[in-house]
């Protein structure tokens, strides 16, 4: 493992084989499991990129080296941006939240049992092997998004939040730097499904910027097994701005059920303009549930979300 204290340091200590530490809760997990085999390991917890700041246009910059923990509890994070508190705060034990990092969990890799098996085919980590969970055990994997080639579902709560608010991310490579729109972070499966993000080779996470979202209300509601450290079933994160009982403005995320956290645009585009209802809400479920394409025991997932949906704008509009 190489150490560094400075961002030349990293940035020029970054190889095609090598990998960035920060919090290291799921990056250890899979060199353990022999899914991840990097020729280095760069440990940049170091860096000072630990920060959570005023953006200069009253939004937030949250540096990529924050904790869960940090975050979650921030008070302008749970004033302004309560979707995200309550995202972070559902997911993972309070150990891991101390350790887990922003930036970390922008790229934290899929649950599915047979990825996290070297024995197991998966294109996501042997392109070509195959899927054998569209043919076998999938009751976890999603129902948006999917192919041929792969069925995996997103497993973070944060990254549904951030999805729902509009976040943008901050990277930074050894020849240039850029910000790239959440909505444009994550890639379908595809058939490519062992290329997740649009991180380029190098290229090392430096900050997640909240827009300015005065009047907005938001909420996030997850659905799972059992109540204690679950990954969702199902999930929904949605951010509301009303004019008296009219829904003025709405973002809608969903997690669980994506193979990437899943925005849902035209859903939100039925509900602007509308009077706040029950069945409003359920009219934007099923249309934001409409292209799902369930496998052999996950079809439940599709009125479970539909249901963690409408209950997430009731709850968000009381």
């Amino acid at each position: 493992m190489t150490r560094v204290d400075d961002f030349d340091a990293a940035l020029h200590a970054h190889t095609a084989s090598a990998h960035y530490c920060a919090g290291g809760t799921t990056l250890i997990d899979l060199m353990r499991q022999d899914v991840e085999r990097p020729e280095r390991v760069v440990a940049i917890n170091r860096l000072p990129l630990t920060a959570i700041d005023d953006a200069p246009d009253g939004g937030l910059v949250i540096g990529a080296l924050a904790t869960n923990s940090d975050v979650a509890n921030d008070p302008r994070v749970r004033a302004e941006y309560r979707v995200l508190s309550e995202a972070i705060l559902s997911g993972a034990t309070t150990q891991i939240r101390n350790m887990a990092t922003t930036g970390g969990n922008l790229l934290q890799r899929t649950r599915c049992i047979y990825f996290r098996d070297s024995h197991s085919a998966c294109n996501k980590r042997d392109p070509g092997s195959g899927c054998p969970a569209i043919t076998s055990y999938n009751r976890n994997l999603a129902v948006l998004g999917t192919s041929e080639h792969c069925i995996a579902t997103n497993p973070s709560d944060q990254n549904v939040a951030l999805m729902a608010l509009g976040a943008t991310i901050d990277v930074r490579s050894v020849s240039a730097s850029r910000t790239i729109l959440i909505d444009q972070f994550y890639h379908l499966p595809g058939d490519t499904p062992q290329r997740e993000t649009s991180l380029e080779p190098g290229e090392l996470i430096v900050a997640v910027t909240l827009p300015s979202m005065p009047g907005w209300r938001s909420h996030y509601l997850k659905l799972r097994d059992r109540q204690s450290y679950e990954f969702a079933l199902a999930s929904a994160a949605v951010a509301v701005r009303l004019n008296g009982a009219t829904i003025a403005d709405v973002r809608i995320a969903l997690g669980g059920v994506g193979t990437i956290p899943w925005r849902a645009p035209e859903a939100e585009a039925a509900l602007r303009g509308k009077a706040v209802s029950r069945e409003a809400f359920r009219a934007a479920a099923e249309i934001a549930l409409r292209d799902a394409r369930p496998q052999s025991e996950n079809g439940f997932k599709i009125e479970l979300a539909k249901r963690c949906l409408t209950q997430a704008l009731i709850e968000v509009t009381a």
